[in-house]
């Protein structure tokens, strides 16, 4: 395939153009943080000041501030640090219909995710939200590819996303996925390079869905390829690996495979988008025939651009892929995001996520204090690089004081703003009798054991068993001969780097308060195996996770399924 490194100019020049503006807007409250901070967080106040939560709250009192410093310490003495639960009883009553509770109006649609209770969270995302955050952010995140790499558009774009509308409530608004929310908005010279239609994230069956998304992509001259969860990476190629002969046919015909679970309606929609291919077919057949299983490298040589989450524990499935990309192809660090925010974007080769302080209020409590049930909240410019922190933040769509449970690292500064980094979600952090060990600690420890041992690991996950004051550490070895006496001095290992890195787990080891790990060793493919299953339990693809250190039973009988005999 060759590039047409024509068709990129214009949406270059277009993103340039609108992005650039955001650009110098960005570099501009970054370079004066604190001031950016009082004047966002005096806007939001504002904004809702007449709503349910504003008059609750005392906004109206709070804006009466003369100064920075008094406008802040009057939002802490006014405005509680919230999680989740102490925001849901508004928001469910905003989706019973009711309006101007958390924010005026009524939200334009909820992004659903995953909850720390049986009940998922229904994060409200309002119009002002959209068009002044998210629409704002999307024009310079797409500049900021084709300032990256200049070709990043001269093909075609793989998006994958969750499905932007689920369902409806009775009042109308809809609910879905972030991400989809975000590709729908994008603008229309981009979305013309998608290679698939939205009805595609609609497909309820995960092995067709799947199916669809890699027999279209595979088809085109992908150049930008963004997914959010590095580990979808890993479930695309296991697709291709099972189905690439029956995508070829697919395509030289310009069918989509009739055996897969895939509703009339979005047939229907997808079928405008298939035509036969014979040409890209042959090439296809010739690449199986060379390389035997063809990896993206092979089938999309021109890809520009990577944008997947690094950070943190998908570090582990972006280490199964290293190698399966174009040497050109620029691996990008997508960011620090959630539903609940946009915190910022990356902007350069680094790991580290610029903040916007001109449009979201940032609030941050040091790790060492988390304990602490009276913390010092610090302010965006008080950070100190290299620090973790665990972060707090005001939108205007209804989220006041929200921590969001996360670990982050302070980095560089982008103009004289903090950069971050996330670490780890906080409930990786785990201590059964106070040894405080992190799920970082965790990952250190195997990959040392790994490089001393030369044992190297696929996947690995540890659960904490309180009821035994134990872990439980379960491994998949990349050598299938390896015996569980091979596995047990393994975990000998891991377990003297965590004494050497951690003092508190060293500490309750030695006084027998947390007894000796536990060794259990994974069939092939574990990984694949539980993500399946949590998908089948209702987990959404786009959003999955895993911290691998966790305190979660549920989650620890799948993985008692998958042990080696």
């Amino acid at each position: 395939m060759k590039q047409d490194y024509k068709t990129s100019v214009f949406p270059n020049v277009a993103l340039t153009w609108a992005g650039g503006i955001e650009l110098f807007k960005l570099k501009r409250a970054c370079r004066k943080p604190r001031k950016s901070a009082e004047s966002t967080l005096r806007k939001i106040l504002a904004y809702a000041k007449d709503t349910v939560y504003g008059k609750e709250h005392n906004f109206e009192k709070i804006l009466q501030a003369k100064s920075d410093f008094e406008l802040f310490r009057l939002y802490q003495e006014n405005v509680p640090a919230n999680n989740y639960e102490d925001l849901r009883p508004y928001v469910e009553r905003h989706k019973q219909g009711e309006e101007n509770l958390l924010f005026p109006g009524k939200p334009v649609m909820y992004a659903t995710t995953s909850g720390t209770t049986k009940e998922p969270k229904w994060i409200p995302i309002t119009d002002i939200y959209l068009k002044s955050v998210y629409d704002k952010m999307t024009k310079l995140w797409l500049h900021n590819y084709s300032k990256l790499r200049i070709q990043a558009f001269s093909g075609s774009i793989l998006a994958i996303v969750g499905n932007v509308q689920e369902n409806k409530l009775d009042d109308g608004t809809i609910y879905g996925s972030v991400s989809g929310l975000t590709r729908r908005d994008c603008p229309d010279f981009i979305k013309k390079r998608y290679v698939c239609p939205t009805e595609v994230y609609e497909i309820k069956d995960y092995t067709a869905r799947y199916y669809t998304i890699m027999r279209m992509g595979i088809e085109h001259n992908v150049t930008l390829l963004v997914t959010a969860n590095p580990s979808t990476i890993l479930e695309m190629q296991s697709n291709a690996d099972r189905f690439y002969d029956q995508y070829i046919e697919d395509i030289e015909k310009g069918t989509l495979w009739s055996e897969m679970a895939i509703s009339p309606e979005i047939r229907a929609a997808i079928a405008p988008y298939l035509k036969p291919n014979p040409k890209r077919a042959h090439e296809l057949r010739k690449l199986k025939k060379k390389y035997g299983t063809p990896l993206p490298k092979h089938y999309w040589p021109d890809l520009q651009l990577l944008n997947t989450w690094k950070n943190g524990n998908t570090k582990v499935y972006v280490d199964k892929f290293k190698d399966w990309f174009p040497k050109h192809t620029l691996h990008q660090e997508l960011g620090y995001f959630s539903s609940e925010c946009r915190f910022g974007l990356v902007l350069d080769k680094s790991a580290d996520t610029v903040l916007f302080p001109h449009m979201h209020y940032y609030e941050f409590v040091d790790a060492e204090d988390l304990d602490n049930p009276t913390p010092r909240f610090y302010q965006l410019n008080e950070l100190q690089s290299g620090k973790r922190y665990c972060p707090f933040v005001t939108t205007f769509a209804g989220l006041y004081r929200y921590n969001m449970n996360d670990l982050i690292e302070v980095g560089q500064p982008f103009e004289n703003t903090p950069t971050v980094q996330l670490i780890q979600k906080v409930n990786g952090i785990i201590s059964m009798t106070g040894e405080k060990l992190h799920e970082c600690h965790f990952i250190k420890a195997v990959h040392a054991a790994e490089k001393d041992l030369n044992m190297p690991v696929l996947f690995f996950v540890g659960f904490a068993d309180v009821e035994n004051s134990c872990y439980h550490f379960y491994y998949e070895f990349a050598d299938s001969g390896v015996t569980q006496a091979d596995a047990e001095a393994f975990t000998q290992k891991v377990d003297e780097v965590l004494k050497r890195i951690n003092m508190e787990y060293d500490a309750k080891r030695a006084s027998f308060r947390v007894k000796d790990p536990i060794t259990h060793r994974l069939q092939p493919d574990s990984f694949e195996h539980f993500k399946q299953e949590s998908l089948e339990q209702g987990a959404r693809d786009g959003q999955f996770k895993v911290n691998l250190l966790m305190q979660d039973e549920k989650r620890h009988a799948i993985f008692k399924k998958l042990i080696l005999d």
